[in-house]
């Protein structure tokens, strides 16, 4: 490892421009008209599996009012869906439907675009790209390690 490079210094860079790409990235208009909380919700479920509302609202660190408000609103669009929790049939759990799924993955997709249309056009070098390309695990690795 290169000497004069500061773990502290390193972590500062990393924090300011992955800040500001994360704050661009969230400015792509919503698809299907989902709210930043439906998307949250949605996504949470997505990658946690099925689990209760007040369980999502100590996540987010919202009122369970608020999460049931939400959740709501995506069953209304047939986006989430209650099951009666398979370990306790006194409880109701929440699972993402296939149509979730898909507006979660359009969603994705519309800023997958996004990124790719700002490394097109020449703004980066070829060599420019392999050190994104490079650099994309070990940011991955360091999310998981926070």
């Amino acid at each position: 490892m290169n000497d004069d490079l500061d773990p502290g210094g390193v972590a500062s860079a990393l924090l300011a421009g992955l800040s500001l790409l994360v704050r661009r990235v969230r400015q792509v208009p919503p698809g299907g008209g989902l709210t930043m909380p439906e998307r949250t919700a949605l996504s949470l479920l997505d990658r946690s599996g099925p689990t209760t509302s007040s369980a999502l609202a100590r996540e987010v660190q919202i009122t369970a009012q608020a999460m049931g408000a939400t959740l709501k609103a995506l069953r209304t669009r047939g986006l989430v869906e209650r099951r009666p929790d398979p370990d306790d049939g006194r409880r109701v759990v929440l699972t993402v439907t296939d149509a979730g799924t898909q507006a979660l993955k359009d969603k994705r997709n519309a800023r997958a675009e996004l990124l790719a249309q700002a490394l097109t056009g020449g703004a980066f070098t070829p060599e420019e790209l392999e050190r994104l390309a490079a650099a994309a695990p070990l940011l991955e690795r360091l999310a998981r390690n926070i």
